[in-house]
Order: C-alpha cells, then sequence, then structure tokens
C-alpha cells in the first residue's frame, strides 16, 4: 500500500510539475516579466522537488533491489539445484518468447 501511495504522489508531482512548466511555455512572452519571473520561481521549485523525491525513490529502490539480491543468493546456496531448476526454466521461456519474434 505504502508504494501504492507513494507512486501515486509522484506521478500528481509530476503532473504538477509538466502543468506549470507548460504553462511557463505557453504564456512566456505574453505575461509580464514579473508574472514570468514568479512562473518560473514556481516551475524551477516543482523541479527541485521532483528531482529529490525521485532521488529518494530511486535510493530505496536499490536497496530494496540489494535485499532481494541477497535473499536470492541466500536460496540459490541453500538450495543449488532448485536454483539451477530455476534459472534453466526462467532461459527456457525467455528463449521461447525471444524465438517467437
Amino acid at each position: 500500500m505504502v508504494k501504492d501511495t507513494t507512486s501515486e504522489h509522484l506521478r500528481a508531482e509530476l503532473k504538477s510539475l509538466a502543468d506549470t512548466l507548460e504553462e511557463v511555455l505557453r504564456g512566456s512572452s505574453q505575461k509580464p516579466k514579473a508574472e514570468f519571473d514568479k512562473l518560473r520561481s514556481k516551475a524551477e521549485s516543482a523541479l527541485k522537488e521532483t528531482r529529490t523525491r525521485l532521488g529518494d525513490g530511486s535510493d530505496r529502490l536499490a536497496e530494496q533491489t540489494k535485499v532481494v539480491a541477497e535473499k536470492a543468493d541466500e536460496y540459490v546456496h541453500d538450495n543449488p539445484w532448485t536454483g539451477i531448476g530455476i534459472s534453466a526454466v526462467v532461459g527456457f521461456v525467455l528463449g521461447a518468447l525471444i524465438m517467437r519474434r
């Protein structure tokens, strides 16, 4: 549930950023300089916040990937033949999918 909320929040932020940038680009020549500077500042702020959130998300993703890789490594060491069997099945399925194309 936390993952879905985070991704929805990130999508909303990206949409807001895109809307703000679109507004800046659309009205840049028609708006007074003060209003344009205000829109530009708003866009820069939204961009910084979005970059920060994306950075935080990638850090969490990297940590989760590391944990999953460690668990997979432990499993394969504890059950080597099962690991070989799973690898063979995955390789066969991927080969079959590639051959269809």
